[in-house]
């Protein structure tokens, strides 16, 4: 059976990634660092890759992280909602430190990944999430068929990503790591994600952290 590759891929750093602090779906840029690692995942996957289409969340650091390929590769960006990273509501604009403080029941149910929970103020659920980026995968993973596609999104949808082609649920711990424009490889077919292979950072040096490190 014909499967589509997916090179999916987070941002680059911000300085928000720096802080600890909630992103969620406010429109930060890349930082210095995170301009650099752009342009080197650029530079590596024009070497490496032929890359039949580019997608990416419409937030700032995912689409200026996506721009770098594309004018590495010579295509198009198209944007796409369902890869924004996880809604964080009254979470979004906070340090882990000021959540912890100011909303402490919340605080513990965001870190037990409890998957119904919503953050207050319109945040969305991990279920909810999950539902989001599944089907937009399979969307535009079904109209690449045999071919091989870039998703550069979020930490959040990295890891649902994850978590699907793996089998492991919402509430399991995470293990692995979700650094800024590393290349994680997946493969689709109509039967879901399996994992080729992850946080391919050849191209860099050093981690960074951001809303879903707890």
């Amino acid at each position: 059976m014909q499967a589509t590759r997916i090179l999916a891929i987070r941002h680059g750093e911000t300085a928000w990634n720096v802080d600890t602090r909630i992103q969620g779906q406010l429109d930060i840029p890349l930082n210095s660092t995170g301009q650099w690692q752009a342009a080197q995942l650029a530079r590596s996957l024009a070497a490496q890759e032929q890359i039949d289409a580019i997608y990416t969340s419409d937030l700032l650091r995912a689409h200026a992280t996506a721009q770098a390929i594309g004018l590495a590769v010579n295509l198009p960006l198209q944007c796409h909602l369902g890869l924004r990273e996880r809604g964080f509501g009254d979470f979004e604009a906070k340090t882990f430190a000021e959540i912890e403080a100011a909303l402490p029941e919340d605080s513990k149910r965001w870190r037990k990944r409890d998957p119904h929970w919503a953050p207050p103020g319109g945040g969305e659920s991990l279920t909810v999430m999950r539902e989001r980026v599944l089907q937009t995968v399979h969307t535009l993973a079904a109209a690449h068929m045999g071919g091989n596609i870039v998703m550069v999104a979020h930490g959040g949808v990295m890891d649902i990503l994850y978590r699907a082609a793996t089998g492991l649920d919402l509430q399991a711990p995470r293990t692995w790591d979700l650094t800024n424009t590393a290349v994680n490889r997946l493969l689709w077919t109509p039967q879901g994600l399996s994992l080729v292979g992850w946080a391919d950072t050849s191209h860099i040096d050093g981690p960074a952290q951001d809303e879903t490190t707890t």
